[in-house]
Order: C-alpha cells, then sequence, then structure tokens
C-alpha cells in the first residue's frame, strides 16, 4: 500500500508518495508541482490541479495525508486555501481517502516533537526514507512528512473501519 502527501501552495506544491516494501518504508516518488508567477492565478491553479491528477493516476495511491491550513504563519493563506481546494478536488475525484493534519502533528509523527524545525523534520525524513540527500526544496520534505503520517496512521484508520463507526 502506498500514501500520498501533499503540502499545498500556490507557488510551489510538494508531494510524496511513500509505501512499505518488507520492513522498510520507502520513499516511490516525490517532487514540486511549481507554477510560474507569471501566469494568471487561475491558470496556475488548473496547472496544480492536472499535475496532482498526474501524480494520483502514475502512483495510484491508497489514500492521501494533506496539511491543514495553518493560518499563523501564512501571510499568503487564501491563494494557499485555493491550492489546497484543487488538491483536494483532485484527490476526491480519484475517490480517495483524505486526511488532515496540522504541521505539529507532522512534526510529532516524524520527529517526536511538535514544534521541531524543518531542518529536523527534512533530516528526519532523510533518514527514516534512507535517502541518499536531503529532499529539496521544503515543500517536498514536508510532504513526504504528511505522507509518513498518513502511512503511520493507517492502523488507525483501519480500525475506525472495522468498528463499524463513522469515518473521521
Amino acid at each position: 500500500m502506498y500514501v500520498l502527501g501533499i503540502d499545498p501552495g500556490i507557488g510551489r506544491t510538494g508531494w510524496g508518495i511513500v509505501g512499505h516494501q518488507g520492513q522498510k518504508v520507502v520513499a516511490l516518488g516525490f517532487g514540486c508541482i511549481e507554477t510560474p508567477p507569471s501566469q494568471p492565478h487561475e491558470q496556475r491553479l488548473a496547472m496544480l490541479f492536472e499535475a496532482v491528477r498526474n501524480v494520483i493516476a502514475s502512483f495510484q495511491p491508497a489514500s492521501v495525508g494533506v496539511e491543514k491550513l495553518f493560518f499563523y504563519r501564512n501571510v499568503n493563506g487564501i491563494a494557499v486555501g485555493e491550492a489546497r481546494g484543487v488538491a483536494l478536488l483532485a484527490c476526491a475525484q480519484a475517490g480517495l481517502a483524505v486526511h488532515e493534519y496540522a504541521p505539529p502533528e507532522v512534526k510529532q509523527a516524524v520527529v517526536g516533537v511538535g514544534r521541531a524545525d524543518k531542518k529536523q523534520v527534512t533530516t528526519m525524513v532523510q533518514r527514516i526514507l534512507a535517502l541518499p540527500k536531503p529532499p529539496t526544496p521544503d515543500d517536498t520534505a514536508d510532504a513526504l512528512a504528511i505522507a509518513l503520517c498518513e502511512l503511520h496512521s493507517q492502523p488507525f484508520y483501519a480500525a475506525v473501519r472495522q468498528s463499524g463507526r463513522p469515518s473521521i
């Protein structure tokens, strides 16, 4: 089973696919979708939508983890929210279950500290996935961290489904 992590943004949207291969957790693919600021806003959103659809079609993940919008530090909240919306639409059209994670949840899951800095997250992602070098840019490292959080949450979501209780 493979899962997709998405760190949405209008200029750069990080994505990462992780899964189990035997006892190891591996990255099957990752990258950063960039939209040129010279393009009209609606064109950038369309480009992002198509790129996320292509990632989903290429890797066919079982589920998706997406970063929750965090306004405290993000002054471009509306544009990021729109980018997040088109990414969620691409996931919904593919019929994928989507789970949302706040930045402190992702940091806690990957580093063990909810207030970890970007360097700590990137270092742990590199170590957990045995990558030869740190994933760049930060958006990609964050997307891989979100994917790891989603992967590690799968047993919980499976238990909820088996219980017959409403989905989260």
